[in-house]
């Protein structure tokens, strides 16, 4: 018997499982008997970031018709295609699905009961999901198949490569031919730029929190009244904003005016700002109005090929983006034209001939544009988005506290009103990027400083930016407690400095020129980013401090980049291994966010051919042909038989 041992168990692990299922029929023959072990300290299924156990308050950011484990007729993989329900489906489908059987909770029931396709759910209904999701998976393996699921940690794999791997949870050492890692969102001790903050408010006896999962947040030391510097308006941003708000017996409630917040006198006076300056735009709350836009038609494999072939570095800003930026232009114009031509004053053929011949960049296609679109509102104008208040200076902290209010509210109004769907159409087009983002990044053709500045620093953050921001509901709640006076903003470009003569934080922005806020509490709101030598998962500390797997550097004669990720080959996630010369580990395989192939989700937006689950197609496959092969099984101890037997996990 051969055996495989998954290290964590959530989304990611689910997922693989999945494809594991998909492909054996082909690739494992049934004289090949597996035994697969599922090891995680988290509830199986959900993982960390999604288990039950959480605040209710947090929601995810997509709607529950927008999120998918199951591959459909869009995906592109080698494997075999099974689909499977969305999270609404599978709500809705209760008789087919099952899926309150294993539901505890009779708040998360209720809410899956009454649950809407365009809700947005919140994390603990994910999590009921995603535990069904994994028990399918399960029941789907063939006979000669098993699965035992351990609750517990990995703390080191150490074996040769062509060898058994032993792999050593808490109290027991498991044997395997093939170790895969699929460990999720991960901790990292702080940044060191964060530690002068932390001394600072040591030494003066204040709150400090470095980026860190708003779930697993401390947040007690922050008491009532105090003022609190928080930086950061993204979604680390909203979810801890909702933990000091209505999570501290605040409460929201509609009146004829609007929503107006009640607080409870138990929040802190949250002071806000960012590098922009303004929140994440809002997820729409509509559908297209229009047939979708054909997509790929200007970032398609073929122009990426053509790029790639140039001589010399490439820089993701000058030879990619204008064929994204243009893309991305054409979700928009296609759905703004084909559903809303009353807006527009030509032809849309007519417009998509001269658009096809045109450069994103050139005056010409600004003049189209110009003339084909009269209203500025239903133009695209990236720079404009990613800066909303650049050249920006108001007089008082009043004034921008008003312009603040307006911007939003028009935000969220336009991202509720389906005359605006164009909106729908540039994201899904911003989505349908990510089918060649990858082998961009894999082709090792960028340059260091772009790789760092421009891949990992501007393009991620205005992806997240524009497509990743919260329900629109989230933004209403903010002008409440806005005007409530509970959140008051800061502006762009923000500084907090320690003043060491009044222990206390400083805060400004040039958007407000001379006005300084200060506080005697500071959270970073961002989400923690991963780095592999600061990390401390157990065991990719033990890989790293036994020079085991690379981290990820790209340089160059001008510049070097250290992105923290964990260095996998992009054609099977094969763990590349210095003790191998940098080859591939032939027994190992990594999946997820730690890794250099930054762009793959564990779950995705139903026929949008995720590339996350093409990367898990290809890990699932790899793995399955190197166990087909008869050198045999690993040697080693007996594998222990800890948590979920095969039977109890949905067989």
């Amino acid at each position: 018997m051969s055996t495989l041992v998954i290290v964590g168990a959530g989304p990611r692990g689910a997922g693989l499982l999945e494809r594991i299922a998909a492909n054996s029929a082909e690739l494992l023959p049934a004289d090949r008997p597996l035994h697969i072990h599922l090891v995680d300290p988290y509830p199986p299924g959900a993982g960390r970031i999604w288990r039950r156990e959480q605040s209710p308050l947090l929601r995810m950011n997509s709607m529950a018709e927008d999120v998918t484990m199951f591959t459909d007729e869009k995906s592109t993989i080698e494997g075999p295609v099974r689909p499977g329900p969305s999270l609404a489906e599978w709500a809705a489908r209760s008789e087919e699905f099952a899926p309150y059987r294993e539901v505890g909770d009779p708040a998360v029931r209720d809410e899956l009961r009454t649950l809407a396709p365009t809700d947005f759910p919140t994390r603990r209904a994910q999590s009921a999901y995603l535990d069904w999701v994994l028990r399918r998976a399960i029941a789907d393996l063939p006979a000669h198949i098993t699965v035992t699921v351990h609750r517990d940690t990995v703390q080191e794999v150490t074996g040769p490569a062509d060898g058994p791997q032993l792999v050593r949870l808490g109290r027991r050492t498991l044997s395997a031919d093939h170790v895969t890692l699929t460990i999720g969102h991960l901790d990292s001790a702080p940044d060191p730029r964060h530690a002068p903050m932390a001394e600072f408010a040591a030494r003066h006896g204040l709150f400090h929190l470095a980026p860190a999962y708003s779930a697993d947040a401390d947040l007690s030391g922050i008491a009532p009244g105090e003022h609190l510097v928080l930086r950061g308006l993204g979604l680390a941003f909203v979810d801890l904003t909702a933990l000091l708000t209505e999570g501290r017996g605040g409460r929201f409630e509609e009146t004829p005016a609007g929503l107006v917040y009640h607080p409870s006198g138990r929040e802190p006076v949250i002071h806000t700002g960012s590098r922009r300056g303004v929140p994440y735009h809002s997820k729409t709350e509509y559908r297209l109005q229009a047939a979708p836009a054909p997509l790929p038609r200007y970032f398609g494999r073929e122009a990426v090929d053509g790029v790639l072939a140039r001589p010399g570095p490439l820089e993701l800003r000058r030879d990619f983006w204008p064929l994204m930026a243009k893309e991305i232009g054409f979700g928009h114009y296609h759905e703004l034209f084909r559903a809303h031509p009353e807006r527009t004053a030509l032809p849309w053929e007519d417009f998509l001939a001269a658009y096809d011949r045109l450069d994103w960049y050139s005056p010409a296609l600004a003049r189209l544009i110009d003339t084909a679109v009269p209203d500025p509102a239903d133009r695209v104008d990236f720079e404009a988005l990613d800066h909303p208040l650049a050249g920006l200076t108001l007089d008082s902290g009043e004034e921008l506290q008003r312009h603040l209010r307006a911007y939003i509210t028009a935000d969220a109004d336009r991202r509720a009103d389906p005359a605006h769907s164009a909106d729908l159409g540039a994201f899904l087009a911003l989505l349908s990027l990510f089918g060649q983002l990858p082998r961009v990044m894999a082709s090792g053709r960028l340059t260091a400083r772009s790789v760092g500045q421009e891949l990992d620093e501007w393009w991620f953050g205005f992806f997240s930016f524009l497509a990743s921001g919260p329900p629109g509901f989230r933004l209403r709640q903010l002008l409440a407690l806005s005007e409530a006076g509970v959140v008051r903003f800061l502006g762009a470009d923000l500084a907090v400095e320690p003043d060491e003569a009044t222990g206390t934080f400083r805060a400004s922005s040039p958007t407000v020129p001379g006005r300084v806020v200060t506080a005697t509490a500071l959270i970073e709101g961002y989400l923690p980013k991963h780095a592999l030598a600061r990390t401390r998962d157990p065991l990719l500390r033990q890989l790293h401090a036994d020079g085991r797997i690379i981290e990820e550097v790209v340089q160059d004669e001008d510049h070097t980049h250290r992105s923290g990720l964990l260095t996998i080959s992009p054609a099977d996630s094969r763990i590349l291994d210095p003790a191998l010369g940098g080859a591939p580990h032939p027994r190992r395989t990594a999946l997820g966010p730690h890794t250099s192939l930054r762009a793959a989700a564990a779950f995705a937006r139903p026929r949008t051919d995720s590339p996350g689950f093409r990367q898990t197609d290809a890990a699932a496959r790899a793995i399955l042909r190197d166990l087909a092969e008869p050198a045999g099984p690993a040697q080693g101890a007996r594998p222990s038989v800890d948590g979920l037997a095969t039977a109890a996990a949905g067989r």
